[in-house]
């Protein structure tokens, strides 16, 4: 049994104050504003037009070509518009409801399906009906990740449920409260990939998640899933890092899972893949982590997809201070958003409301080639490299130091003496390499 990859850090996890709170179902919002890419891939297209009433779950967004994702409304009501707006990737066209008519402030399933009598395809298609895409944050349309080419043999499902980001317990609290969904969730994702093989990977952290899944896998007797603990480090929750971690697998430079013989979910996606499958559950809602000390009720929270974060600070009592930042997933690979009118989205994971004190500041100054980015760099590049040849505009030596393969895990700039912006830094350098292809 293999636990931990080579690299990473171990940044304090602040998890305490939400990591026991049972998941709340926050009130449904007046409007939502529903963009139409949340996912990786071409947009959704409008399926509805101002002035239409909508129920909750219709499908008002149809996915374009092969890689995108459908787009359900998160509330009956109407459609006041068909508009850009601001969400934290930019400007997206969006459908905006306004709430009305009666419905679930739950959102109970409306009806429960035999999935074993379901065919590989028709699995996929109820998922790819549904919108799921991967709820870690990548949004990657989750019926595509089930359908490997033919040329890339899978044996193994991973489920992610490492859950490293500091901060966040959805995935924690999910294993724990709903372990039987999780099993069952991954049981039909192994059928989709017609695969035998199975490991639930969860950092050792989370023991009450460890235990739940544990019970209920001896209870449902699926031989073929093993729960492996991870030692607790960042970024085990990666693709890359989890597979070598549990399997000693590499992927190879430029290469997905898939070429290492592996499919990675994550723990909040095969719920969801059981709760489209089972019951026919568009997503439209997803659960939350929302901290940080200028929050007043920090909490595990089922929200609807298109709510604005004003409407969630409001339900979880205001601010207690004014937050010096608003991030959107976790610290150290989520957005910084500088508006409330932004909305929740398919990969919102989190929404952190972090003081002063709790934000590292300052100015950078240059390298001190002191190599502490390079001990902890998960992918075995060099940051500093990289990080030079961004700020003197030399793309020409940057693309030598192998910068797609950097995975924005952000160790390098949390662990650098000089506070330099590593991880932006080559972000920018990625960009910029792109656009000149």
């Amino acid at each position: 049994m293999f636990s931990r990859f080579e690299g990473g850090i171990h940044p304090p996890e602040h998890k305490k104050v939400t990591e026991e709170s049972a998941f709340i179902n926050l009130p449904i919002p007046h409007s939502c504003c529903i963009p139409l890419q949340q996912h990786i891939g071409a947009p959704a297209m409008a399926a509805v037009k101002a002035g239409d009433i909508v129920t909750e779950g219709q499908l008002i967004g149809t996915a374009q070509g092969f890689i995108s994702a459908n787009v359900h409304s998160s509330i009956p009501g109407k459609v006041v518009d068909i508009a850009p707006v601001l969400t934290a990737s930019g400007m997206q066209q969006s459908v905006i409801i306004e709430a009305e008519g009666s419905f679930s402030a739950s959102a109970m399933p409306q009806e429960v399906s035999d999935w074993t009598l379901l065919s590989e395809d028709e699995i996929r298609e109820r998922i790819r009906n549904a919108g799921i895409v991967g709820l870690g944050g990548a949004a990657f349309p989750t019926a595509v990740k089930l359908s490997p080419p033919k040329e890339k043999p899978i044996d193994t499902l991973i489920v992610n449920g490492a859950e490293c980001e500091p901060y966040l317990t959805i995935d924690g609290m999910l294993m724990k409260s709903f372990p039987d969904a999780i099993i069952e969730g991954t049981r039909i994702a192994l059928k989709a990939l017609s695969v035998q093989k199975a490991i639930i990977g969860v950092e050792d952290n989370k023991k009450g998640a460890i235990a739940a899944l544990k019970k209920s896998l001896e209870q449902a007797g699926a031989g073929n899933i093993s729960i492996t603990k991870l030692k607790t480090r960042y970024p085990q929750g990666a693709e890359k890092q989890m597979i070598y971690a549990l399997l000693r697998r590499q992927v190879p430079s430029g290469g997905l899972p898939m070429d290492a013989g592996v499919i990675v979910q994550n723990a909040g996606t095969v719920y969801a893949i059981r709760e489209a499958v089972v019951h026919g559950m568009p997503l439209f809602s997803r659960y939350i982590t929302v901290s940080g000390g200028a929050i007043r009720r920090p909490g595990n929270y089922k929200v609807r997809i298109g709510t604005r974060i004003r409407d969630i600070v409001e339900e979880c009592g205001g601010f207690s201070q004014e937050p010096a930042r608003i991030v959107m997933g976790g610290p150290m690979c989520g957005l910084g958003v500088y508006s409330m009118d932004i909305p929740v989205v398919k990969g919102t994971s989190g929404l952190l409301f972090l003081t002063q004190k709790e934000v590292s500041g300052g100015d950078y100054s240059p390298c001190i080639r002191c190599g502490k980015c390079v001990s902890v760099c998960p992918a075995g590049l060099l940051p500093f490299a990289l990080g030079n040849a961004a700020e003197k505009n030399r793309m020409d030596l940057a693309r030598e130091l192998n910068p797609n393969d950097c995975i924005m895990c952000g160790s390098c700039s949390y662990v650098c003496p000089a506070r330099r912006p590593l991880s932006h830094f080559i972000k920018i350098t990625k960009q910029r390499i792109s656009a000149k292809r």
